[in-house]
Protein backbone atom coordinates (compact mmCIF):
# COMPACT_ATOMS: atom_id res chain seq x y z
CA UNK A 1 0.00 0.00 0.00
CA UNK A 2 3.09 2.61 1.01
CA UNK A 3 6.16 1.71 -0.57
CA UNK A 4 9.03 4.66 0.15
CA UNK A 5 12.70 4.09 -1.40
CA UNK A 6 15.67 5.97 0.32
CA UNK A 7 18.83 6.32 -1.23
CA UNK A 8 22.11 7.48 -0.46
CA UNK A 9 23.31 10.80 -0.37
CA UNK A 10 24.49 11.91 -3.59
CA UNK A 11 27.99 12.27 -4.50
CA UNK A 12 30.32 13.66 -7.12
CA UNK A 13 32.86 11.32 -9.00
CA UNK A 14 36.15 11.82 -8.83
CA UNK A 15 39.07 10.64 -11.91
CA UNK A 16 39.24 7.55 -10.01
CA UNK A 17 35.71 6.99 -9.30
CA UNK A 18 35.60 7.37 -5.56
CA UNK A 19 33.12 9.29 -3.75
CA UNK A 20 34.18 13.07 -2.53
CA UNK A 21 31.68 15.61 -1.31
CA UNK A 22 27.87 15.30 -1.51
CA UNK A 23 26.37 17.27 -4.84
CA UNK A 24 24.82 20.21 -3.82
CA UNK A 25 23.75 24.09 -5.14
CA UNK A 26 27.74 25.17 -5.11
CA UNK A 27 28.60 22.08 -7.12
CA UNK A 28 26.81 22.89 -9.70
CA UNK A 29 27.81 26.83 -9.69
CA UNK A 30 31.20 25.58 -9.45
CA UNK A 31 30.41 23.00 -13.00
CA UNK A 32 28.87 25.89 -14.70
CA UNK A 33 32.11 27.95 -13.90
CA UNK A 34 34.27 25.46 -15.22
CA UNK A 35 31.71 24.92 -18.56
CA UNK A 36 32.71 29.11 -18.74
CA UNK A 37 36.35 28.78 -18.76
CA UNK A 38 36.41 25.99 -20.81
CA UNK A 39 34.38 28.04 -23.47
CA UNK A 40 37.12 30.62 -23.71
CA UNK A 41 40.04 28.19 -23.86
CA UNK A 42 41.21 27.37 -27.45
CA UNK A 43 40.09 24.01 -28.71
CA UNK A 44 43.12 22.58 -29.07
CA UNK A 45 44.27 23.47 -25.43
CA UNK A 46 40.58 21.60 -24.26
CA UNK A 47 41.05 18.45 -22.63
CA UNK A 48 38.38 15.88 -23.50
CA UNK A 49 37.28 12.79 -20.59
CA UNK A 50 35.71 9.63 -21.75
CA UNK A 51 31.89 10.20 -20.33
CA UNK A 52 31.06 7.53 -17.99
CA UNK A 53 28.38 5.07 -18.45
CA UNK A 54 25.43 5.53 -16.13
CA UNK A 55 25.27 3.15 -13.63
CA UNK A 56 21.93 1.99 -11.70
CA UNK A 57 21.25 3.61 -8.15
CA UNK A 58 19.89 0.79 -5.65
CA UNK A 59 18.05 2.43 -2.84
CA UNK A 60 19.56 1.77 0.71
CA UNK A 61 16.31 1.21 2.13
CA UNK A 62 12.81 0.09 0.43
CA UNK A 63 10.03 0.42 2.94
CA UNK A 64 7.17 -1.89 2.69
CA UNK A 65 3.78 -0.61 4.46
CA UNK A 66 1.12 -2.90 4.01
CA UNK A 67 2.74 -3.83 0.75
CA UNK A 68 0.35 -5.46 -2.19
CA UNK A 69 0.86 -8.79 -3.84
CA UNK A 70 1.78 -6.94 -7.25
CA UNK A 71 4.35 -4.70 -5.62
CA UNK A 72 5.97 -8.31 -3.45
CA UNK A 73 6.32 -9.67 -7.14
CA UNK A 74 8.02 -6.70 -7.82
CA UNK A 75 10.73 -6.71 -5.06
CA UNK A 76 11.25 -10.15 -5.18
CA UNK A 77 11.79 -9.52 -9.46
CA UNK A 78 14.04 -6.74 -8.92
CA UNK A 79 16.16 -8.04 -5.97
CA UNK A 80 16.11 -11.81 -6.85
CA UNK A 81 15.33 -13.17 -3.60
CA UNK A 82 11.67 -14.93 -2.70
CA UNK A 83 9.95 -12.77 0.33
CA UNK A 84 8.04 -14.24 3.53
CA UNK A 85 4.69 -14.14 3.56
CA UNK A 86 2.62 -12.21 6.01
CA UNK A 87 1.86 -15.89 7.34
CA UNK A 88 5.33 -17.08 7.68
CA UNK A 89 6.33 -13.53 9.51
CA UNK A 90 3.97 -14.45 12.52
CA UNK A 91 5.80 -18.00 13.29
CA UNK A 92 7.76 -18.24 16.03
CA UNK A 93 10.63 -20.94 15.62
CA UNK A 94 13.75 -19.55 15.18
CA UNK A 95 14.56 -20.86 12.14
CA UNK A 96 11.53 -18.90 10.40
CA UNK A 97 12.42 -15.62 11.46
CA UNK A 98 16.81 -15.58 11.56
CA UNK A 99 17.91 -17.59 8.41
CA UNK A 100 20.34 -16.38 5.35
CA UNK A 101 18.87 -17.58 2.06
CA UNK A 102 20.93 -16.64 -1.01
CA UNK A 103 23.07 -14.24 0.22
CA UNK A 104 20.25 -12.08 1.70
CA UNK A 105 19.82 -12.46 5.57
CA UNK A 106 16.04 -12.64 6.38
CA UNK A 107 15.38 -11.37 10.12
CA UNK A 108 11.60 -10.96 11.83
CA UNK A 109 10.71 -9.45 15.05
CA UNK A 110 8.12 -8.33 16.97
CA UNK A 111 7.67 -4.91 17.45
CA UNK A 112 5.22 -3.06 19.99
CA UNK A 113 2.67 -0.81 18.60
CA UNK A 114 -0.86 1.00 19.84
CA UNK A 115 1.11 1.10 22.89
CA UNK A 116 -0.61 4.24 24.28
CA UNK A 117 -3.75 2.50 23.93
CA UNK A 118 -6.00 0.44 26.22
CA UNK A 119 -4.60 -2.67 23.75
CA UNK A 120 -1.13 -2.88 22.97
CA UNK A 121 -0.53 -4.94 20.21
CA UNK A 122 2.75 -6.45 18.82
CA UNK A 123 3.00 -6.87 15.08
CA UNK A 124 5.51 -8.96 12.50
CA UNK A 125 8.48 -6.89 10.92
CA UNK A 126 10.62 -8.62 8.56
CA UNK A 127 14.22 -6.61 8.44
CA UNK A 128 15.72 -8.27 4.74
CA UNK A 129 19.71 -7.15 3.49
CA UNK A 130 20.01 -7.81 0.50
CA UNK A 131 23.36 -6.94 -0.84
CA UNK A 132 23.35 -2.89 -0.53
CA UNK A 133 19.46 -2.42 0.29
CA UNK A 134 17.40 -2.98 3.28
CA UNK A 135 13.91 -4.35 2.51
CA UNK A 136 11.25 -3.46 5.66
CA UNK A 137 8.52 -5.57 5.48
CA UNK A 138 5.42 -4.63 7.68
CA UNK A 139 2.03 -4.81 7.96
CA UNK A 140 1.11 -1.65 10.61
CA UNK A 141 2.28 1.73 11.31
CA UNK A 142 4.99 1.49 14.61
CA UNK A 143 6.14 4.88 16.10
CA UNK A 144 9.62 3.67 15.92
CA UNK A 145 9.56 3.91 12.18
CA UNK A 146 7.60 6.88 11.95
CA UNK A 147 9.88 8.64 13.91
CA UNK A 148 13.18 7.47 11.52
CA UNK A 149 11.95 8.09 8.10
CA UNK A 150 11.24 12.05 9.78
CA UNK A 151 14.60 12.01 11.04
CA UNK A 152 16.27 10.46 7.96
CA UNK A 153 13.90 13.31 5.72
CA UNK A 154 15.48 15.47 7.89
CA UNK A 155 19.51 14.73 8.10
CA UNK A 156 19.83 12.38 4.90
CA UNK A 157 23.36 10.74 6.31
CA UNK A 158 21.54 8.69 8.29
CA UNK A 159 20.92 6.63 5.69
CA UNK A 160 24.32 6.06 4.07
CA UNK A 161 24.00 2.96 3.92
CA UNK A 162 21.76 -0.62 4.42
CA UNK A 163 23.86 -1.22 7.50
CA UNK A 164 23.33 2.14 9.08
CA UNK A 165 19.45 2.09 8.13
CA UNK A 166 19.17 -1.67 9.81
CA UNK A 167 21.53 -0.22 13.26
CA UNK A 168 19.30 3.22 13.00
CA UNK A 169 15.74 1.13 12.79
CA UNK A 170 16.18 -0.98 15.88
CA UNK A 171 18.03 2.03 18.02
CA UNK A 172 14.92 3.47 17.63
CA UNK A 173 12.66 0.51 18.51
CA UNK A 174 15.01 -0.01 21.45
CA UNK A 175 14.88 3.50 22.73
CA UNK A 176 11.25 3.59 22.41
CA UNK A 177 10.69 0.24 24.47
CA UNK A 178 13.06 2.03 27.24
CA UNK A 179 10.68 5.56 27.32
CA UNK A 180 7.75 3.04 27.81
CA UNK A 181 9.30 1.14 30.48
CA UNK A 182 10.11 4.09 31.78
CA UNK A 183 6.49 5.80 31.81
CA UNK A 184 5.27 2.15 32.77
CA UNK A 185 7.44 2.60 35.93
CA UNK A 186 5.89 6.24 36.52
CA UNK A 187 1.92 4.46 36.12
CA UNK A 188 2.71 1.77 38.66
CA UNK A 189 3.98 4.06 41.41
CA UNK A 190 0.88 6.13 40.92
CA UNK A 191 -0.57 2.71 41.03
CA UNK A 192 0.79 1.54 44.04
CA UNK A 193 -0.12 4.93 46.28
CA UNK A 194 -3.77 4.23 44.92
CA UNK A 195 -4.02 0.69 45.94
CA UNK A 196 -2.41 1.36 49.97
CA UNK A 197 -4.43 4.68 49.63
CA UNK A 198 -6.54 5.22 53.14
CA UNK A 199 -10.15 3.81 52.56
CA UNK A 200 -11.29 7.06 54.14
CA UNK A 201 -9.45 9.14 51.54
CA UNK A 202 -11.92 10.89 49.13
CA UNK A 203 -9.56 9.89 45.78
CA UNK A 204 -9.82 6.50 47.13
CA UNK A 205 -10.83 3.74 44.37
CA UNK A 206 -13.54 1.71 46.90
CA UNK A 207 -14.02 -0.86 44.66
CA UNK A 208 -10.88 -1.48 42.93
CA UNK A 209 -12.29 -1.88 39.47
CA UNK A 210 -10.35 0.61 38.22
CA UNK A 211 -7.33 0.16 39.61
CA UNK A 212 -7.67 -3.54 38.52
CA UNK A 213 -8.07 -2.36 35.35
CA UNK A 214 -4.75 -0.28 35.37
CA UNK A 215 -2.77 -3.22 36.48
CA UNK A 216 -4.32 -5.25 34.34
CA UNK A 217 -3.06 -3.40 31.24
CA UNK A 218 0.04 -2.56 32.63
CA UNK A 219 0.89 -6.13 32.88
CA UNK A 220 -0.10 -6.68 29.10
CA UNK A 221 1.84 -3.98 27.88
CA UNK A 222 5.01 -5.12 29.76
CA UNK A 223 4.32 -8.76 28.72
CA UNK A 224 4.20 -7.46 24.93
CA UNK A 225 7.74 -5.47 25.70
CA UNK A 226 9.29 -8.13 26.75
CA UNK A 227 8.32 -10.44 23.55
CA UNK A 228 9.56 -7.49 21.69
CA UNK A 229 12.81 -7.36 23.82
CA UNK A 230 13.65 -11.12 23.48
CA UNK A 231 13.12 -11.17 19.91
CA UNK A 232 15.16 -8.14 19.37
CA UNK A 233 18.36 -10.14 21.70
CA UNK A 234 17.64 -13.42 18.93
CA UNK A 235 18.17 -10.94 16.43
CA UNK A 236 21.33 -9.22 17.90
CA UNK A 237 22.99 -12.73 18.74
CA UNK A 238 22.28 -13.28 14.92
CA UNK A 239 23.57 -10.10 13.78
CA UNK A 240 26.83 -11.00 15.78
CA UNK A 241 27.34 -14.52 13.85
CA UNK A 242 27.45 -11.85 10.73
CA UNK A 243 31.07 -11.52 9.28
CA UNK A 244 30.03 -9.10 6.40
CA UNK A 245 29.49 -6.41 8.78
CA UNK A 246 32.27 -3.44 9.35
CA UNK A 247 33.86 -2.72 12.33
CA UNK A 248 31.83 0.06 13.37
CA UNK A 249 28.52 -1.98 12.84
CA UNK A 250 29.73 -4.70 15.25
CA UNK A 251 30.73 -1.36 17.79
CA UNK A 252 27.14 -0.37 17.40
CA UNK A 253 25.74 -3.96 17.84
CA UNK A 254 27.32 -4.19 21.10
CA UNK A 255 25.86 -0.84 22.26
CA UNK A 256 22.41 -2.14 20.68
CA UNK A 257 22.75 -5.74 22.71
CA UNK A 258 23.82 -3.94 26.37
CA UNK A 259 20.81 -1.61 25.98
CA UNK A 260 18.82 -4.67 25.28
CA UNK A 261 19.59 -6.58 28.41
CA UNK A 262 19.58 -3.16 30.63
CA UNK A 263 16.06 -2.68 29.83
CA UNK A 264 15.05 -6.13 30.06
CA UNK A 265 15.83 -6.14 33.36
CA UNK A 266 13.70 -3.17 34.13
CA UNK A 267 10.68 -4.98 32.43
CA UNK A 268 11.07 -8.24 34.68
CA UNK A 269 11.31 -6.06 37.79
CA UNK A 270 8.06 -4.78 36.46
CA UNK A 271 5.95 -7.38 35.61
CA UNK A 272 7.59 -8.65 39.43
CA UNK A 273 6.04 -5.09 40.56
CA UNK A 274 2.79 -6.24 38.58
CA UNK A 275 2.33 -9.26 40.04
CA UNK A 276 2.67 -7.79 43.67
CA UNK A 277 0.62 -4.52 43.38
CA UNK A 278 -2.24 -7.37 41.74
CA UNK A 279 -2.01 -9.49 44.57
CA UNK A 280 -2.09 -6.65 47.12
CA UNK A 281 -5.37 -5.34 45.36
CA UNK A 282 -6.84 -8.42 45.50
CA UNK A 283 -5.92 -8.60 49.52
CA UNK A 284 -7.54 -5.53 49.99
CA UNK A 285 -10.56 -6.87 48.47
CA UNK A 286 -10.63 -9.53 50.20
CA UNK A 287 -10.26 -7.68 53.74
CA UNK A 288 -13.02 -5.62 52.83
CA UNK A 289 -15.31 -8.44 51.99
CA UNK A 290 -14.44 -10.18 55.36
CA UNK A 291 -15.06 -6.82 57.00
CA UNK A 292 -18.80 -6.67 55.57
CA UNK A 293 -19.37 -10.60 56.34
CA UNK A 294 -17.54 -9.64 60.01
CA UNK A 295 -20.51 -6.70 60.21
CA UNK A 296 -23.27 -9.43 59.72
CA UNK A 297 -21.95 -12.06 61.80
CA UNK A 298 -21.77 -9.49 64.58
CA UNK A 299 -25.96 -8.40 63.46
CA UNK A 300 -26.85 -11.93 63.66
CA UNK A 301 -25.50 -12.45 67.03
CA UNK A 302 -26.62 -9.50 68.61
CA UNK A 303 -30.48 -10.36 67.05
CA UNK A 304 -30.30 -14.20 68.33
CA UNK A 305 -31.10 -13.90 71.75
CA UNK A 306 -34.21 -11.60 71.12
CA UNK A 307 -36.04 -13.23 68.81
CA UNK A 308 -35.20 -16.64 71.16
CA UNK A 309 -37.22 -14.57 73.45
CA UNK A 310 -39.96 -13.47 71.45
CA UNK A 311 -40.08 -17.32 70.42
CA UNK A 312 -40.68 -18.45 73.57
CA UNK A 313 -43.78 -15.49 74.25
CA UNK A 314 -45.22 -16.50 70.84
CA UNK A 315 -46.28 -20.05 71.87
CA UNK A 316 -49.57 -20.65 72.49
CA UNK A 317 -49.06 -22.55 75.43
CA UNK A 318 -52.71 -22.64 77.55
CA UNK A 319 -50.99 -22.53 81.16
CA UNK A 320 -48.14 -19.64 80.78
CA UNK A 321 -48.30 -17.62 83.85
CA UNK A 322 -46.39 -14.34 82.17
CA UNK A 323 -49.04 -13.77 79.72
CA UNK A 324 -51.50 -13.27 82.97
CA UNK A 325 -48.83 -10.81 84.33
CA UNK A 326 -48.95 -6.98 84.63
CA UNK A 327 -45.92 -6.37 84.18
CA UNK A 328 -45.02 -9.20 81.42
CA UNK A 329 -45.20 -7.02 78.87
CA UNK A 330 -42.51 -4.72 79.33
CA UNK A 331 -40.26 -7.10 81.09
CA UNK A 332 -40.03 -9.00 78.05
CA UNK A 333 -39.54 -6.19 75.79
CA UNK A 334 -36.28 -5.22 78.25
CA UNK A 335 -35.00 -8.66 78.55
CA UNK A 336 -34.50 -8.36 74.61
CA UNK A 337 -33.62 -5.37 74.51
CA UNK A 338 -31.24 -5.97 77.10
CA UNK A 339 -30.39 -9.46 75.44
CA UNK A 340 -28.96 -7.30 72.30
CA UNK A 341 -27.23 -4.55 73.88
CA UNK A 342 -25.19 -7.02 75.95
CA UNK A 343 -23.42 -9.15 73.07
CA UNK A 344 -23.18 -5.56 71.07
CA UNK A 345 -20.95 -4.02 74.37
CA UNK A 346 -19.09 -7.59 74.39
CA UNK A 347 -18.14 -7.25 70.79
CA UNK A 348 -17.00 -3.70 71.29
CA UNK A 349 -15.03 -4.43 74.11
CA UNK A 350 -13.36 -6.94 72.08
CA UNK A 351 -12.10 -4.61 69.30
CA UNK A 352 -14.43 -6.78 66.94
CA UNK A 353 -16.63 -3.90 66.39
Amino acid sequence: MDTHEFFAPVRAGTDDGTATSPASSDGAAALSGGANEAANTPSDQVATKPVAPKVERFPVWVDLHAPTSDEIHEIEERFGIEMPTREEMQEIELSSRLYEEDGALFMTVSVLTKATTDAPQTTAVTFILVKKTLITVRYADPVPFKTFIRRVKRSPSLANSAEAVLFGLLEQIVDRLADLMEQTATDLESLSNQVFISPDNQGSDRDHRETLRQIGRTGNLSGKAKDSLLNLHRLGLFLSTQARLKKDAKARLKILSRDIVSITEHANFIANKVTFLLDATLGMISLEQNNIIKIFSVAAAAFLPPTLIASIYGMNFEFMPELEWQFGYPVAIGLMVLSAVLPLLYFKRKGWL
